[in-house]
């Protein structure tokens, strides 16, 4: 379209026309704003700035280009999605100019993804990258209640979604069931959801509202574009930090969104997950009905099992009187035995210390022969010192000792001889023996110091301190069997 400028005045040194800095940049937006009207640019998002005053300034990119964008505050709620750097777009809004700068950009109102493909690509750069991190890892999720107490839901509260979630309940195990109403499409509706999340997570049951024990996370179907919310970062981080075992039902049973690689249960449904987090009450019922009847029926047999086997065992139990009288017979026949016995016994033991004794020799043959021994032995003593004595007195004549040193000397000297001889009593085994041992030796005389010694003697002799007895061992079962006897 041509453009009308205004009247430019005299023209001077020429003909050519002289117009402001103002007037050229007004005709400058005009003439973009009238030639192109509300038009859909394609482009990649890059360069994208948030400002504190709530404007959106970013542009948009290609092979060949790149155009400045803005989004005023008022219009940022009604975009349709949340811009960020590297996704394609399709933006609908007006080119305008900015004089100042001598600059031009596009006002948008509206976004939308361009197509599928951009959607599914960065859908997979999200999965990769969480992926990495572990957040669909097999290993993290945690395993249902069998009979939960409450039920959390997130979903929105209009359709048939809670409708059908709730009704599913009430038919199958009714329960107590609490709903946070979230928007589950459109701006704003990812991080609503993500708080819902966060805020069932954060109840500790202490007050008013009971902690749910299994939260299900569902909406209808819908298209790709309708389900991102459930795509979003933000909204997979809640359900990762979620300490409660979260079902995800979002869509129809073909469709897949990330939110299921990091929930606990996927169910294909929002009615599937409302019979997967409770069980039919009818069917526990009845198992328990089927249990009580199963365990009624082997208690019974085990009671008669038991009784059987207790008439089993009476029966053959002997009868305990008659076990009484023949225990009582049984200690009659041995006390009258006993009674035989033990004068018997006394008669063998009296037998064999008269047999002993026998063989003993005389007290008064022992006592002649060692006075003899003694007798002999004064003898010599007597001789032995009339001769030291000789000697000494020998001895002393030739030095010509006073008496009354000598007679002193010999008193020291008896003292010594008598000292001398007590250590030679105290180590003479006569002391021995009179101190209440016996030497053992055998008919030749050799002395036995081990029992083995003895037994394998025909005869011991036994020497005390005023005589000896000959005796005979005994074996060693026998003589084991002698001191049981005793």
């Amino acid at each position: 379209m041509d453009e009308q400028f205004p009247d430019s005045g005299p023209i001077m040194g020429g003909n050519t026309p002289e117009f402001s800095v103002s007037e050229i940049s007004g005709a400058i937006r005009r003439t973009l704003e009238g030639t192109f009207g509300r038009i859909r640019v394609r482009g990649e998002i890059t360069e994208f700035k948030r400002y504190p005053s709530g404007h959106l300034y970013f542009s948009l990119k290609d092979e060949g280009g790149k155009l400045s964008s803005v989004v005023w505050r008022g219009t940022v709620s009604r975009l349709g999605l949340k811009p960020e750097n590297g996704l394609e777009v399709i933006a609908t809004g007006k080119i305008s100019a900015y004089g100042e700068r001598s600059s031009y950009q596009m006002v948008i109102d509206r976004l939308e993804y361009a197509g599928e493909g951009a959607l599914l690509a960065r859908i997979e750069r999200l999965r990769l990258r969480l992926a990495a991190e572990g957040l669909f890892d097999a290993g993290r999720k945690r395993a249902l209640p069998f009979l939960p107490r409450v039920i959390g839901v997130v979903t929105s509260a209009q359709g048939a979604v809670l409708h059908d979630i709730r009704t599913t309940i009430a038919r199958r195990f009714p329960l107590p069931v609490l709903v946070w109403p979230v928007p589950v499409q459109g701006e704003g509706a990812a991080e609503r959801i993500a708080h819902a999340i966060a805020g069932f997570d954060a109840v500790d049951g202490r007050g008013s509202v009971p902690r749910p024990d299994v939260l299900i996370v569902a909406r209808g179907g819908g298209s790709l574009e309708d389900l991102m919310a459930f795509n979003d970062e933000v909204v997979l981080r809640a359900v990762a930090a979620c300490r409660i075992p979260l079902i995800s039902a979002v869509g129809h049973e073909t469709d897949t969104t990330l939110i299921d690689f990091v929930s606990d249960c996927r169910a294909p449904t929002p009615t599937a997950a409302a019979e997967m987090a409770v069980p039919v009450r009818m069917e526990l019922e009845a198992g328990l009905t089927q249990r009580e009847a199963r365990l009624r029926s082997g208690l019974a047999r085990s009671l008669q099992l038991a009784r059987a086997r207790l008439d089993r065992t009476a029966a053959s139990l002997p009868d305990l009187p008659a076990v009484v009288e023949g225990a009582r017979r049984r200690l009659d026949d041995r006390s009258y035995r006993l009674d035989l016995a033990l004068p018997t016994h006394m008669r063998h033991l009296r037998a064999s210390l008269r047999s002993a004794s026998d063989r003993l020799p005389a007290p008064q043959m022992i006592l002649a022969l060692r006075r003899a021994d003694l007798a002999r032995v004064d003898t010599a003593c007597q001789q032995a010192m009339t001769a030291y004595i000789n000697r000494r007195e020998a001895t002393l004549g030739g030095l010509r000792v006073p008496p009354a040193v000598l007679v002193s000397q010999l008193r020291a000297c008896a003292s010594r001889l008598a000292g001398e001889g007590g250590r030679l009593a105290s180590l003479s085994p006569q002391a021995v023996l009179e101190r209440g041992y016996v030497l053992v030796t055998d008919r030749k005389g050799k002395p036995l110091s081990q029992a083995a010694q003895a037994r394998r003697a025909a005869q011991v002799v036994l020497t005390f301190a005023d005589g000896k007895v000959a005796a005979r061992p005994l074996p060693s079962g026998e003589a084991a069997q002698q001191i049981l006897d005793l």
